[in-house]
């Protein structure tokens, strides 16, 4: 029988790091997400894992980028609220199909297990990082602005980061 563990969400974040005029990167966020993680055992090799991100909290610390992203240009937050990323087996990397857009794609992301230890309450948890990459257009993030000098406004690609700190169900 499969174990639950629910997400702490104080103690997790999913972050992005996309490149701006070719010259410097801009980090984000997003604030109201969850992942639901079922596992066999402790070694969790065998999961069933299911994360959904609200679009509508994307925050990049700077509210006229932030509706940028929330408009038709980028995200469209009316008509895709949320991103999702189901995966059934972890190890060294996790393979899933994100979705994004309604358009879903498999995507591969390295994760380190950072062990599981017991929280002076009691409580089992157990805490994983990962990061990855991935082609915005590829989910329909097609939005452009050319620079006079070459190059792009916003690159294609974005680095994706997350630590995800979980508690094991009674």
């Amino acid at each position: 029988m499969a174990t639950k563990w629910n997400l702490d969400p104080t103690h997790s974040e999913i972050t992005f790091k996309v490149r701006h005029m070719m010259i410097s990167n801009f980090k984000g966020n997003f604030t109201n997400f969850d992942v639901q993680l079922e596992a066999e055992d402790d070694t969790f090799t065998n999961v069933k894992t299911v994360a959904t991100i609200q679009t509508d909290s994307i925050s990049t610390y700077n509210t006229d980028r932030d509706n940028h992203l929330k408009s038709a240009d980028f995200f469209n937050v009316e008509l895709h609220p949320v991103i999702t990323f189901e995966a059934s087996a972890l190890s060294n990397e996790v393979k899933g199909d994100l979705t994004i857009n309604h358009i879903t794609k498999p995507i591969t992301l390295d994760v380190d297990f950072n062990g599981i230890k017991t929280d002076p309450y009691g409580n089992t948890r157990v805490g994983f990082s990962f990061e990855g990459k991935i082609n915005r257009k590829d989910f329909g993030l097609t939005w452009h602005a050319a620079l006079e000098g070459g190059g792009v406004m916003v690159s294609d690609e974005v680095k994706l980061a997350g630590d995800l700190q979980f508690v094991k169900q009674q």
